[in-house]
């Protein structure tokens, strides 16, 4: 503990103060998408998305290296997938119901592929598990400047629009006999969530983005009693899983990414486990039902 705090204050390490202010800033997206998509149970989407996102990062990398598009950052390539995945999944899920699986496997295996084909044929060497697993203490100003605008669009938006929002993920069928544009909501929520996840990739990789999308929420919805109170919590959640990853990975010299996703789901199974006994202790102190013969003699 005591070498995290002095890691953090020594002016020799600014990636360290950079990896807890992206932790934060990163803590109110996992929260307020997090229980967004947690409540409209499309984890399976979101997962889709952030694997898809590879297929932009390697793109980009191989038209930059080849000069084809000088300067093109991974970034780039990252976000116009994620958007362009987001709309073919809730599309097809809007039109096909039928077929969604399908298509959020095919994206979700599509697009991983052709970033590792992309990257195959990238001049030099490059890692694909640097984007996969993701690194916080490489974060850059600019990323947190991103993180932080997109913390605030997110949160004005949640602001302006939490009615729909609201009545759109507890039940869309009545959201659409009041006359919500449901579609449009959820479409609009698919690609603020892809924008997202290609900034917070940066933070746990794109195979945790999924994790931290859902456990924080998860977690929060044991004791949440409306939809944002489960934001907030999530939200605290996220920071507090955020931190104590990021202190634990640098003391034990461990992935700050997957020490974060440890943290969470040790807390989100040790909530279940609670839970779970006490519906068992409940059940077992009710007095057992009686049969019509036993209760008439």
């Amino acid at each position: 503990m005591i070498a995290f705090f002095e890691a953090l204050f020594n002016p020799s390490m600014p990636f360290v103060r950079n990896a807890l202010v992206a932790g934060l800033l990163s803590s109110v997206l996992f929260g307020i998408l997090g229980t967004v998509v947690t409540v409209k149970r499309i984890a399976g989407l979101a997962g889709a998305i952030s694997h898809a996102v590879l297929g932009g990062i390697g793109m980009a990398l191989y038209l930059s290296a080849t000069n084809i598009l000088p300067n093109l950052p991974p970034i780039a390539g990252a976000i116009v997938f994620a958007v362009l995945a987001a709309l073919i999944i809730g599309i097809v899920s809007m039109k096909a119901r039928q077929r969604e699986d399908t298509v959020i496997n095919a994206i979700w295996a599509i697009g991983m592929s052709i970033g590792v084909l992309f990257m195959a044929k990238t001049p030099g060497y490059t890692d694909p598990s640097s984007y996969l697993f993701g690194n916080i203490l490489l974060i850059s100003t600019r990323d947190l400047a991103l993180l932080g605008i997109l913390d605030v669009v997110v949160v004005l938006l949640v602001w302006r629009f939490y009615p729909q929002l609201e009545a759109t993920s507890f039940d869309n069928e009545f959201a659409q006999v009041k006359g919500l544009s449901t579609n449009a909501v959820f479409l609009i929520l698919l690609i603020v969530t892809a924008i997202a996840v290609v900034l917070l990739q940066t933070f746990v990789g794109i195979v945790m983005v999924i994790a931290m999308l859902t456990l924080p929420a998860g977690t929060a919805g044991f004791s949440a009693k409306n939809m944002i109170g489960m934001m907030v919590l999530a939200w605290l959640y996220s920071s507090l899983f955020s931190v104590g990853g990021l202190v634990a990975g640098w003391n034990f010299d461990l992935p700050v990414g997957a020490m974060v996703v440890v943290l969470a789901g040790a807390v989100f199974l040790s909530f279940s486990f609670f839970r779970l006994l006490k519906t068992r202790r409940k059940k077992s102190l009710q007095p057992p039902e009686q049969s019509p013969g036993e209760a008439n003699a």
